[in-house]
């Protein structure tokens, strides 16, 4: 039992050396993804879904703009009555769009859930090859430079993306040759335009018009591994 205790410490010791020793690397599933023809026709169609959809939108505005327009016009001929029923129009209409936007750009609307349908077989067959790289190097962790990890050094040593994309069968000739990164997340969100809140006075009756943000890819850094 005291050889045993004795042993303990030098066990540790040895221990923990094994599991400093386990191999490791890094990809970048975003550049990855960038070179898959099916993630560049999803994205497409997205941007193609989006800007529809935002000009559904816009045309509602317009629609809007012009019954306030009109009311403007017409309203001293209006009696109290009637200026509050066109007003209680207009701000209908107003709500409508924006529950229509909310439906179509809000937190898991329609654009969310058609971006999770077109682009998750993308993402698994990513994962997939990913496993099977990590197998084939007997690698421990892999990590993910696209990912919220903040990695401030890599080492390409460490970069096994490329082994991921020729398990992806999209390799490229000269493989220490990083490729110009894709347009990737170009899909933003329109942001919902601020308006005055639901009342009846008159100026609170005002149509608010919004346009979709557009964001530009960050160039693509680091080398390839050899």
């Amino acid at each position: 039992m005291k050889k045993l205790v004795c042993l303990l410490p030098l066990l540790l010791l040895l221990a923990v050396p094994a599991a400093w020793a386990q191999k490791f690397g890094y990809v970048d599933s975003e550049y990855i993804m960038s070179k898959m023809p099916a993630y560049g026709a999803a994205q497409q169609e997205l941007n193609t879904l989006s800007q529809n959809w935002q000009k559904d939108i816009e045309s509602m505005r317009k629609d809007l703009d012009k019954m306030y327009r009109a009311y403007q016009a017409e309203e001293v001929l209006l009696t109290e009555p009637m200026k509050k029923k066109r007003q209680d129009e207009i701000l209908k209409k107003e709500q409508d769009i924006k529950t229509y936007q909310n439906k179509i750009f809000g937190y898991e609307g329609t654009l969310f859930k058609k971006r999770q349908e077109l682009t998750k077989p993308v993402q698994d067959k990513v994962f997939e090859a990913i496993e099977k790289v990590a197998k084939k190097k007997q690698l421990a962790i892999v990590f993910d430079k696209a990912g919220d990890l903040t990695m401030l050094y890599t080492n390409p040593t460490h970069d096994y993306t490329e082994f991921v994309l020729e398990e992806l069968g999209l390799g490229s000739e000269e493989r220490n040759q990083p490729g110009q990164k894709g347009a990737v997340r170009t899909v933003t969100t329109p942001t919902t335009p601020a308006s005055d809140e639901p009342g009846s006075e008159q100026d609170n009756v005002k149509p608010a018009t919004s346009a979709p943000k557009t964001t530009k890819p960050a160039p693509r850094s680091s080398g390839r591994k050899n």
